[in-house]
């Protein structure tokens, strides 16, 4: 499993969001800036986050973005498979109900279920919050003497 630029991306901004959330919508040129983000590709990744429910909107002057929920009410998990899709490494493992006619005698079933598991619930035990912490950390123990 390879996570993309879009996937990357996308909890950058939602974590861009988190901490400048002032309780004012953000501009969408402000995040690109501060990211390293192309506009007109943020615009794709926001258009994803958007109709999942994760962002609000506002037009117009003083328009732009913010989260829809509190940090802690989003898990990574959420946002990459909002991105990218399943997270499963082989694609029998996509559907709910796995339709490969060699399920029931593959030998390696179990292991890729196995690798499917950790990935998911990795992925899904982590919180938008969690890395605004570490963020706040990394950022608190920026000094100088």
């Amino acid at each position: 499993m390879k996570v993309s630029t879009k996937g990357r991306y996308a909890i950058r901004v939602m974590l861009d969001l988190a901490v400048n959330n002032t309780g004012e919508y953000i501009p969408l040129k402000d995040v690109s800036e501060r990211q390293g983000i192309t506009l007109k590709y943020l615009e794709q990744i926001i258009i994803l986050l958007k109709r999942s429910g994760y962002l609000r909107s506002s037009r117009g002057n003083g328009g732009g973005y913010k989260l829809a929920k509190a940090p802690k009410d989003y898990t990574i998990g959420d946002i990459l498979r909002t991105t990218e899709g399943s997270l499963s490494p082989v694609a029998c493992l996509e559907d709910e109900e796995n339709m490969c006619p060699r399920s029931g005698m593959c030998p390696t079933i179990s292991f890729w279920e196995g690798l499917d598991k950790v990935i998911n619930d990795y992925v899904d035990s982590i919180t938008l919050q969690d890395l605004l912490d570490q963020q706040q950390e990394l950022i608190g123990n920026d000094y100088s003497i």
